[in-house]
């Protein structure tokens, strides 16, 4: 018999996951490489859709939203409350949106492809997550270029240039050779996790 999804281990292994995903992204600036800071947030959010499904990923993708949310909201994050203050609506459906999306749509591809080979799909789910969150944030940004334009583009550079380059390009190429990196250490995280229930 099947057991059901919440049972006290799946709720405790989401709990521990959704502390990561928190304590990663307020503390994630303090991890650099010269001005570009290391991101391991989407780790968790990446385990997490493939331990207990896509959606536990979107939970955890929401956590996530959340803090970014927070720290616009509250000014913690320069950046954010800037497109926060001109933009409330589409800054707050970016800042969750692509956390859920990200963290639902790994789940998922990891959910689909695990069948013919599990590594090949927790590999894939931990380069899909990444590729989303940078993907919607690009495209969600776009629809503020004004406040982008205003407060943040250089003399002589386009929106795009900023977006693509200036602002996610590093990051996300950062972010997603993290995830790369930590996919086979999670897979013995995963075949313990597995092995304990």
């Amino acid at each position: 018999m099947k057991k059901g999804f919440f049972s006290a281990r799946n709720i405790t292994g989401l709990a521990v996951l959704t502390a990561l995903v928190v304590v990663l992204q307020m503390f994630g600036g303090y991890f650099k490489i010269g001005t570009t800071s290391l991101s391991f947030v989407l780790v968790p959010i990446v385990l997490g859709g493939v331990l207990y499904g896509a959606f536990a990923g979107a939970f955890l993708g929401f956590v996530f939203g959340l803090v970014v949310w927070l720290y616009g909201v509250t000014g913690a994050d320069a950046f954010t409350a800037i497109l926060f203050n001109d933009h409330p609506l589409i800054t707050t459906l970016l800042c969750f949106g692509k956390g859920i999306f990200a963290g639902l749509l790994g789940g998922l591809t990891y959910s689909l492809l695990k069948r013919k080979n599990e590594y090949v799909g927790l590999l894939t789910a931990a380069a899909i997550t990444p590729i989303v969150n940078t993907g919607l944030f690009i495209l969600g940004a776009l629809l503020m270029s004004d406040s982008l334009k205003a407060n943040f583009v250089a003399d002589g550079d386009t929106v795009v240039y900023f977006l693509v380059i200036g602002c996610a390009g590093i990051n996300f190429l950062v972010e997603l050779a993290i995830n790369l990196i930590f996919a086979p250490a999670l897979s013995r995280v995963i075949g313990v996790v597995r092995k304990g229930r």
